[in-house]
C-alpha cells in the first residue's frame, strides 16, 4: 500500500495525524502550521506591541516549554520586536521544582533568554515542603496557590515588566469552562474565557497565546522538535474536580475531535451574555480587545481542583438512584392524580386579589475598593491581603483560620483539594 501523502504540501509522507481535525500532514508542515496557528492567534487578539517586554512564566513543563521556543521563533520570523525573558517561581518543593528548575535552566540557554527565579523562602521566609510539614498536605495548595500567584505578579514588578505569558492552552480552557458549568457558574465563566485577563490587584496582564492549541499537539510539537520539558507531577498533587472535568472533555474529544474548540467556543459565547454587573468584574480594552478583569485571589483557569470525594463510586449512585426511586414512589402513593401542590414563598399566603408583587430591584454588586496591604504592601481589596493572612497563621505555628478552598482558589490551582 502506497504511503498517504502530507495534505498540505502532497509530497512529503504524512507521520502526524493532527488531534484536532484528524489532518494527515508531515513533521515540517505540521510544525509550520502549529507554530501559524499561534502567530494568528496573537494578531487577530493584538496580545503584543512592538518593543513590549514579555515575562514568560516557566515551569520546565511541556506548555510553557512549547510556549517559549514557539515565542522565540515567531518573534524572529515575524518581527514582533519583543524583549522575552523567562520567570520562573521555585515553590520550595524538593523533588520536584528543583528538578523542573533545572530544566528550565536548560531551556533559558537553549532560547538564549535571561531567566529569573523568584522563591517563596525569599519572599515569604517559608518554602512548601515546610508548609506541608506544619498543616499536612489537606490544604496545602490553599497556600500555594495564593503565594504562586502573588510570587508571579511580585517577579514581574521587580522587572518592570508588565505583561505575562502563561501557558494555557485549549484543554486547560475547555475544563475550566465545563467546571464552571457544572458549578452553575456563569459569572466566572466569563472571565476565566478571556485570552487576556487583568487583576484588580495589579496592574500586571496576563494573556494565553495557547489558548487554542490542543494538549496533544503541544505534546507532538514538542516531540518532533526535540524540546526539553520535565514531565513529572507535583508530588502533593492529588485527584481533583478538574479531573473529572478533563475525563469528561476527554471522552468527547475521542467521538468528536473538535469538541475541545467547541467547548471553547461556547464558553466565549456564554460569556458575551454576562452583563458585567453580574460577572462583578470590570473591562479594558487592550489592542482594541476587550480584557476581562479578574478580581484579587480569582484565577485565570490554569488548573482547577474540588474535593476528591466528588467522584462518587459505583455503589455510592446506585444507593442514590435506589432512594430516588423510593422517594418517588412514596410521593405517588400519597399524591393521587389529579391533586395539586401549591408551593407558596415562606410566610405569605395565596390570594389571587392580592396586588400582583412589585418587580425585585436587582441589588447593584459593589465595586472592589483597592487599597495597599498594611504589612507587605501588595495591591488587595482588604486590609490585609490573603498571603499576609495565611503567612500569619503560619508563623503562630497554627492557621488563624480554617484551611478552606474556594471557588476563587479552584480556578487558580490545578492542585486544589476542597
Amino acid at each position: 500500500m502506497a504511503p498517504t501523502p502530507c495534505a498540505l504540501c502532497d509530497t512529503s509522507r504524512a507521520l502526524i495525524i493532527r488531534p484536532k481535525n484528524h489532518q494527515k500532514l508531515c513533521k515540517p508542515c505540521f510544525i509550520y502550521l502549529f507554530e501559524t496557528e499561534i502567530h494568528n492567534t496573537i494578531t487577530a487578539n493584538s496580545l503584543f506591541r512592538s518593543g513590549e517586554r514579555i515575562a514568560i512564566g516557566a515551569s520546565g513543563g511541556k506548555d510553557s516549554t512549547v510556549l517559549a521556543s514557539v515565542l522565540k521563533t515567531l518573534n524572529e520570523r515575524y518581527n514582533y520586536r519583543l524583549d522575552l525573558l523567562l520567570l520562573s517561581i521555585d515553590e520550595g518543593i524538593k523533588g520536584y521544582r528543583d528538578d523542573s528548575l533545572e530544566t528550565v535552566k536548560r531551556n533559558a540557554i537553549q532560547y538564549d533568554m535571561p531567566l529569573s527565579i523568584i522563591g517563596y523562602d525569599e519572599l515569604y521566609g517559608w518554602t512548601m515542603d515546610q508548609v506541608v510539614s506544619q498543616i499536612g498536605k489537606k490544604g496545602n495548595c490553599t497556600y500555594c496557590g495564593v503565594f504562586r500567584r502573588q510570587a508571579l505578579d511580585r517577579g514581574a514588578a521587580r522587572l518592570g515588566i508588565k505583561h505575562v505569558v502563561t501557558g494555557h492552552n485549549a484543554d486547560d480552557v475547555a475544563e475550566t469552562v465545563m467546571m464552571n458549568l457544572l458549578r452553575g457558574d456563569l459569572p466566572r465563566l466569563s472571565r476565566a474565557t478571556s485570552i487576556v485577563t487583568a487583576s484588580a490587584a495589579s496592574d500586571i496582564k496576563r494573556s494565553k497565546p495557547l489558548k487554542y492549541a490542543y494538549e496533544k499537539e503541544i505534546v507532538l510539537y514538542a516531540h518532533h522538535k526535540g524540546l526539553d520539558y520535565f514531565s513529572t507531577e507535583c508530588i502533593y498533587s492529588p485527584e481533583a474536580f478538574r479531573g473529572s472535568a478533563r475525563t469528561l472533555i476527554k471522552n468527547l474529544e475521542r467521538v468528536r475531535p473538535s469538541a475541545i474548540l467547541d467547548v471553547v467556543k461556547s464558553g466565549e459565547d456564554m460569556a458575551r451574555l454576562v452583563p458585567p454587573e453580574v460577572s462583578n468584574s470590570g473591562a479594558s480594552v487592550v489592542g482594541g480587545k476587550n480584557v476581562a478583569v479578574v478580581l484579587h485571589g480569582e484565577a485565570e483557569g490554569n488548573g482547577g481542583c474540588g474535593s476528591s470525594n466528588g467522584r462518587a463510586s459505583g455503589g455510592e449512585m446506585s444507593v442514590l438512584e435506589q432512594k430516588l426511586r423510593e422517594n418517588e414512589t412514596h410521593d405517588s402513593k400519597e399524591l393521587p392524580d389529579g391533586n395539586e401542590i401549591d408551593f407558596t414563598l415562606q410566610g405569605q399566603g395565596h390570594d389571587r386579589h392580592k396586588s400582583a408583587p412589585t418587580a425585585i430591584k436587582s441589588k447593584r454588586l459593589p465595586k472592589q475598593q483597592l487599597q495597599k496591604c498594611g504589612r507587605c504592601g501588595y495591591l488587595s481589596s482588604q486590609s490585609v491581603c490573603k498571603a499576609c493572612m495565611l503567612l500569619e497563621g503560619l508563623n503562630k505555628n497554627r492557621p488563624k483560620t480554617q484551611i478552606s478552598v474556594s471557588i476563587e482558589e479552584e480556578d487558580n490551582s490545578p492542585t486544589l483539594i476542597r
